[in-house]
């Protein structure tokens, strides 16, 4: 049943922002991480030395949206508050804002059939869906809208793209949340299409197409989901404009666009590239400024090997680990949790699919004996307070022969 009342939408904060700063600062503030910015990024413990990006952990739409969270429990203390999705790839920052009882709408046993117009919905980071959009609306929530501003820039390029007949190929993972709301981005408009290519690998396959041509029929049953509703890759691919998923590798994006350019060029000719071939730079500047320091980073410092911290399902994360695995050998961990002790570490395996499922391994003899240099960064989604206790367990289980984990160092939850 449509709302009596247009929903009240709140998209720049709720005034309360003064009211919970000390709450933000007590749950994700570390006193050792500044301390460590303050030394110049380095850190120095026995026989370790810690280099720190100087990029990395929570950008500014990630402290936004948590800052957003956290006034919408306290503006409204007597209403139920939802989050219609995980407010950011963080086990840790979700797991708060759960203790805040802020609820997610992801979570098993929620029910989004039950809301109305006495409910808070907050919209997270990623953004939402347009049909999602429409049924909040429709259901009368109250609506505090925390999406990044880099992702409405690449919705607002795929929105001219569809206006003007080009079909949006996106570079993203399909079942990503950003990536399915920039799709539907696509289809709100008459005609509108889009292709999302995980990769290098099935850029080529949609290259391949516009080169030669080929079955549509395979070729739609090759991309399935990935695909808008109707597509055609003999008509669809006529035509493409180049968006991406803001947290890829920049590298990797601007391959892609490329490659489809250079197909264009192939099949068409120069003469008809302009009305053929559109392309963006969308990756957001947070995304790129940590891709930019840990390369820095890497140039810089003879590192024996990078850790870098964030969650598993994060992209920007996995993008980083991604970066420094082709120069040292690089640990992709949550938190503290990981670091088992001097002789084993449990991590993410590097280049393995970035679901919240995804299996650990845990690796013997992570840490070598004598002097180690060691690279340290986190995606944009992992607040201090979890890079400051990494940073002390690494200390301890460098320094120390048992290092074994405690219930402090397990939990990933205690602030610095």
């Amino acid at each position: 049943m449509a709302a009596a009342v247009p929903p009240i939408i709140f998209r720049k904060g709720l005034d309360m922002k003064e009211a919970v700063a000390a709450d933000l600062a007590a749950a994700y503030h570390s006193s050792v991480v500044e301390s460590v910015k303050a030394a110049g990024f380095v850190r120095e413990s026995g026989r370790l030395t810690i280099h720190l990006a100087q990029e990395f952990g929570f950008c500014y739409g990630v402290d936004r949206a948590v800052d957003y969270a956290y006034q919408t429990r306290r503006r409204f203390p007597d209403r139920r508050v939802f989050l219609s999705g995980e407010i950011i790839h963080n086990p840790h920052v979700n797991d708060e804002l759960r203790r805040q009882q802020i609820r997610i709408l992801t979570d098993p046993g929620e029910d989004r059939s039950t809301l109305g117009p006495d409910d808070v919905v907050i919209l997270p980071a990623f953004g939402v869906s347009i049909g999602d959009l429409a049924t909040l609306e429709q259901q009368g929530c109250t609506l505090v809208d925390t999406t990044c501003g880099s992702v409405l820039n690449v919705w607002k390029n795929v929105r001219r793209y569809a206006q003007d007949g080009f079909t949006a190929v996106i570079h993203g993972k399909v079942r990503h949340e950003e990536t399915r709301a920039t799709a539907s981005q696509a289809t709100a408009y008459p005609n509108g299409h889009y292709l999302v290519v995980r990769d290098h690998d099935e850029a080529a396959i949609a290259c391949d197409f516009i080169r030669h041509g080929g079955d549509a029929g395979a070729f739609v049953a090759r991309f399935g989901e990935s695909l808008s509703p109707g597509f055609d890759p003999a008509q669809h691919l006529a035509r493409v404009g180049c968006a991406n998923q803001t947290t890829m590798l920049m590298s990797e994006s601007l391959e892609i666009g490329e490659m489809f350019k250079q197909a264009m060029l192939d099949r068409h000719g120069p003469a008809e590239l302009a009305s053929r071939f559109r392309a963006f730079d969308t990756i957001c500047s947070a995304t790129q400024e940590r891709q930019d320091a840990v390369l820095a980073l890497l140039d810089a410092q003879p590192l024996t090997l990078t850790v870098v911290i964030g969650g598993y399902n994060s992209s920007n994360t996995c993008n980083l680990a991604r970066i420094c695995a082709e120069r040292v050998p690089t640990y992709h961990i949550a938190g503290t949790s990981g670091l088992l002790s001097g002789a084993e570490i449990r991590h993410r395996p590097i280049g393995a699919p970035s679901t919240a499922a995804v299996a650990e391994v845990v690796t013997s003899g992570w840490l070598p004996p004598g002097r180690v240099i060691l690279g340290l960064t986190a995606g944009a989604s992992t607040p201090n307070n979890i890079v400051g206790q990494v940073i002390e367990r690494l200390e301890v289980v460098a320094n120390s022969r048992s290092g074994a984990v405690n219930d402090a160092g397990n939990s990933g939850v205690t602030s610095t």
